[in-house]
């Protein structure tokens, strides 16, 4: 009876107790630090056919955002007149990230005989890609310019070489106006030449033609129009039917511009390694 008793009110005595007793609290939640890069630019940045792809996809850690808005075609001019800048601008706006960064490239689109895109060396394109860096920062964002992406042309085993001095613009006006800059041209080029010809024509959408690649291989690279090296050889690669009717279908072609799979991953390496060096605060969130 005792024993029954003193249960009871061991029993009376758990309220009050618990009443008393300090609520148990969670353990602190450690905040995330997120970032956000911002790729801008033309077919040899975008999806498919540039470095831009891999780079967001291997590149990055998940607490970098990254976010592609590079198109095909654009120059530093028809970039910002079709729109593309405008919806650049408002993903630099979005809340929630610690700091944005909006890597800039252009050059290819904006070199002559492109009807409607090409930009005056000596004036236009210098003031355009300044342009970018001014309104980047007044969107609160961080710009970062890129030289453009060489071209894999050679002759008589050299590296031909057309992007220079719009490479040298760009870099004139990172120094000018304090900009970090990541000169893929110079390392593309670089990797280029070591490489050669033949090597560098796999980088391409497609395997090259049988003439091309003969070509290739006595150290000189064919054009089917010297004024427009970007024109491919082949017409676009025969597709299987989308699996959903109405889905796009990858246009692929063989040239010495733009980049297949092999490419793109190659080429977007060597940008996470050299956006590390020029923006040492993102090196813990890239991946070599």
């Amino acid at each position: 009876m005792i024993r029954f008793a003193a249960i009871a009110t061991a029993l009376m005595l758990i309220p009050a107790f618990a009443q008393d007793a300090a609520p148990l609290q969670p353990p602190p939640v450690k905040q995330i630090v997120a970032r956000k890069v911002v790729l801008v630019g033309d077919s040899t940045a975008q999806v498919l056919s540039g470095w831009g792809g891999s780079f967001c996809a291997v590149h990055v850690t998940s607490f970098l955002a990254c976010v592609n808005l590079a198109r095909g075609g654009r120059s530093s001019m028809s970039y910002r007149a079709e729109g593309s800048w405008d919806i650049a601008l408002a993903e630099m706006k979005t809340p929630g990230f610690e700091k944005i960064f909006v890597l800039i490239q252009f050059g290819h689109n904006d070199q002559p005989g492109k009807p409607g895109r090409s930009t005056v060396l000596a004036t236009e394109f210098p003031v355009n890609i300044a342009r970018y860096v001014t309104e980047t920062r007044a969107a609160g964002a961080i710009p970062v310019l890129v030289t453009p992406l060489t071209r894999r042309t050679f002759k008589d085993g050299r590296q031909s070489d057309d992007l220079q001095p719009w490479a040298d613009a760009v870099a004139k006006v990172a120094k000018e106006m304090n900009v970090p800059l990541v000169d893929l041209h110079a390392r593309s080029m670089e990797a280029v030449q070591a490489m050669g010809a033949v090597e560098a024509a796999k980088f391409a959408q497609v395997p090259p033609p049988a003439d091309i690649l003969n070509a290739a291989r006595a150290g000189t690279t064919m054009h089917s129009n010297a004024a427009n090296p970007d024109k491919p050889f082949l017409p676009p690669v025969e597709q299987p039917a989308p699996p959903v009717e109405g889905m796009a279908v990858a246009k692929l072609s063989f040239d010495y511009t733009h980049l297949g799979r092999e490419g793109a991953d190659f080429f977007s390496a060597m940008m996470a390694r050299e956006l590390a060096k020029a923006v040492p605060e993102l090196r813990k969130d890239l991946i070599p």
